[in-house]
């Protein structure tokens, strides 16, 4: 049997093990998630009687409703539900019970939607796949809990800004007290778990009511997947125990804001391509070329990874946060950081990428690290020190001009997203510029 032939028969297997389990278990709603250009997750819920159909063709949208899709004059589009990544909502438990499954994009033909940023990751992930490459991805994902959800709109003026009370007053690896935060921890792992989302480590990171759960390894889809999961049973937990959960980069001014570092190695079969026995940390040839081309595209794909106004304040406001495109071993301000190499175990040979913050789309933002990564390997890209090494972008302003100079960021993302990108991007920061903050009010009303 072909290679799609094998890949139709399991996915058909998927599609009527989800089909039983809907029967078997009383699931009455099943809903269908994917993502928006800019990260945000959307939803539509069907009954189990539709689904059939809908593994077959789709349920269909309106396109030019979602951000970045589609312009009116071509609206139509279909959501066809992935079957792997069927679970049952753990929080959704009573009867009737609720599923859900990502969806990837396609037109009326059914052919990929471009404007899709699962299906932009994918178009990545089978280039790595021709140079013979797998790519896995394990992300530390911080956040903040606050007691008070925000009650202004985003267009409040500054004088009605809002003042976010953290959940305690806790730093690095504190044990608060257990109503908000290793209880909080505990019922989101839970929770994650029961949907096949394993973690690795939890703890209270540095900032008052800021906290760090870190996801097992897993392919880079799946992991994309995973973060988008993730963020809503943060949220999830966090409503059902009275608080707000916050993945904004940097709410505070004089506390560290919340990064997602991610780890990136790339396997030949069972082989770890970035390890090499005796060499410099143990990093192969492949492994440095990878580091080479993070390193030499970071300013042109900071505006992915660091999409948002407020992304500039963490990546200038310190905390570990990097400011420059450098490499190191044990420099946690570098972007680009290799971890201890562990003893016997070839296969901990990674790379950890610091730069992107929690609050980025994580299936964009794979997709311009692991490209930029393969850049570096198929040009031959050489791993130099770090002596006069080329700042990251500032300030969103320069994000965007440095993107829209990028052929990198353009055939990655393709024209659709990398336009639409772009134009929202510049929309966001124009509003920005026009607004009077608090710090010019406090700053300058009473004294000019």
């Amino acid at each position: 049997m072909s290679d799609s032939g094998n890949f139709s028969a399991e996915r058909s297997r998927q599609e009527d093990f989800v089909l039983r389990t809907l029967e078997e278990r009383g699931i009455r709603f099943v809903r269908l998630w994917f993502t928006d250009v800019l990260g945000y997750l959307k939803s539509v819920a069907i009954a189990p009687a539709e689904l059939d159909n809908a593994f077959a063709e789709g349920i269909g949208f309106d396109g030019s409703a979602i951000e970045g899709f589609a312009r009116v004059t071509e609206s139509d589009m279909l959501a066809k539900p992935d079957a792997a990544t069927f679970t049952i909502l753990p929080w959704r438990t009573a009867a009737p019970g609720a599923a859900k499954m990502f969806c990837d994009i396609t037109m009326p033909d059914g052919s990929p939607a471009a404007s899709d940023p699962r299906n932009v990751l994918k178009r990545t992930l089978s280039k790595a796949a021709e140079l013979g490459f797998t790519c896995y991805t394990h992300p530390e994902i911080e956040f903040f809990l606050f007691k008070n959800a925000p009650t202004s709109s985003s267009t409040s003026s500054a004088s009605h800004a809002l003042s976010p009370e953290p959940v305690d007053q806790g730093g690095y690896f504190d044990h608060t007290p257990s109503p908000v935060g290793h209880d909080f921890r505990r019922q989101a792992i839970t929770m994650l778990e029961a949907m096949g989302i394993s973690v690795e480590f939890s703890h209270h990171e540095g900032g008052p009511g800021q906290q760090e759960i870190d996801l097992r390894y897993a392919d880079a889809l799946t992991t994309a997947d995973n973060i988008m999961t993730f963020r809503h049973v943060v949220k999830e937990v966090a409503l059902d125990q009275g608080f707000f959960a916050s993945f904004m980069p940097k709410p505070f001014t004089d506390h560290p804001g919340s990064g997602m570092h991610t780890h990136f190695s790339l396997f030949k079969g069972e082989e770890n391509a970035f390890f090499e026995a005796g060499a410099e940390y143990q990093l192969s040839s492949v492994g440095r070329s990878f580091i080479a081309g993070i390193i030499k595209h970071a300013p042109e794909f900071t505006a992915i990874t660091n999409q948002w106004v407020n992304s500039y304040k963490r990546i200038t406001g310190g905390g570990e946060a990097p400011a420059f495109a450098t490499w190191g071993h044990n420099d946690r301000s570098s972007l680009v950081r290799i971890p201890a190499y562990k003893p016997q175990k070839e296969n901990s040979t990674r790379v950890e990428v610091r730069s992107p913050d929690s609050a980025c789309n994580p299936y964009l933002a794979f997709a311009v690290i692991i490209a930029a990564g393969l850049k570096g390997i198929e040009a031959g890209y050489s791993l130099t020190e770090s002596i006069n090494p080329v700042a990251l972008p500032t300030n969103l302003d320069e994000a965007i001009a440095a993107m829209a100079q990028s052929e990198l960021v353009r055939s990655t993302l393709g024209d659709e997203v990398f336009d639409y990108v772009l134009l929202n991007k510049r929309a966001e920061w124009n509003e920005y510029r026009k607004q009077v903050s608090n710090y010019e009010l406090t700053r300058y009303l009473p004294v000019l």
